[in-house]
């Protein structure tokens, strides 16, 4: 199953200078969960925006500059090379263009919603209602507000 988990605020913000525009202890610990013991696809952005190698994950990531290396990831050029290394079981974590890659062939969205008109430089559009359903919703504790959402694919 492929799944992109993302954090978007209402007004498709993603992103301000390279990095999360908010900080929610709660959707960390629970990008945590989701993510331990499973590869994660990002982009080159995303990798080098971590804090460092995040333990008991797999990081795989989606460049196309050839001489780009890194310690602990496994550098693939496209979509395919990238399956063909983790399987069909895997989270896509970012950014914007690798979600844009990764969205049609994703089984769900682990998606927190983080509530009001966050600054930020970095947006992807909403998913399209007709492709996805809600599977579930809970909200979160703490400021920003936020939803916690589960999105699958129509079928």
């Amino acid at each position: 199953m492929i799944t992109l988990v993302v954090a978007r605020a209402d007004n498709g913000v993603i992103g301000r200078d390279g990095e999360l525009p908010w900080r929610i202890r709660e959707d960390l610990r629970r990008f945590k969960a989701l993510t331990m013991g499973k590869p994660m696809i990002m982009g080159r952005k995303t990798f080098e925006s971590l804090p460092g190698v995040l333990p008991g994950r797999r990081h795989v990531v989606l460049t196309r500059d050839s001489d780009w290396r890194a310690e602990a990831a496994e550098v693939v050029r496209d979509v395919a090379q990238a399956l063909a290394i983790v399987g069909e079981d895997a989270f896509v974590i970012g950014g914007a263009e690798i979600f844009a890659l990764f969205e049609a062939r994703a089984d769900a969205v682990e998606l927190t919603e983080v509530h009001g008109g966050i600054e930020g430089d970095t947006t992807m559009p909403p998913f399209d209602p007709g492709r996805w359903r809600e599977e579930y919703r809970t909200a979160g504790t703490g400021s920003p507000a936020h939803d916690f959402v589960r999105l699958v694919r129509r079928a």
